[in-house]
């Protein structure tokens, strides 16, 4: 899912831009405007649904170092995507 985003550095001086490539509870799979490094406490804010969150830089494309791995500091949907509720199994 893209989404358009932007980071901000919470302990050190970034901003930019991006857009998600795989979204999901725990996290996402960006691509930034600049290469980000792993363990970088960043805040992500989500432009579609003007939600944020904490998160850290936990993996780095090695062949393309604006596509990296993000962790939210705690699992939720700010991405605005529908999710199967809580009682849906499949078979």
């Amino acid at each position: 899912m893209k989404v358009g985003i932007e980071a901000h550095g919470i302990n050190e001086p970034l901003a930019c831009e991006g857009e998600t490539l795989v979204v999901n509870l725990h996290g996402a799979l960006i691509m930034t405007a600049v290469a980000l490094r792993v363990g970088m406490k960043i805040s992500i804010h989500v432009r579609l649904t003007d939600k944020g969150a904490a998160a850290e830089v936990v993996y780095v494309d090695p062949d393309q170092p604006r596509h990296c791995g993000i962790k939210l500091e705690r699992p939720e949907n700010i991405w605005g995507v529908s999710l199967p509720p809580n009682d849906w199994h499949e078979e």
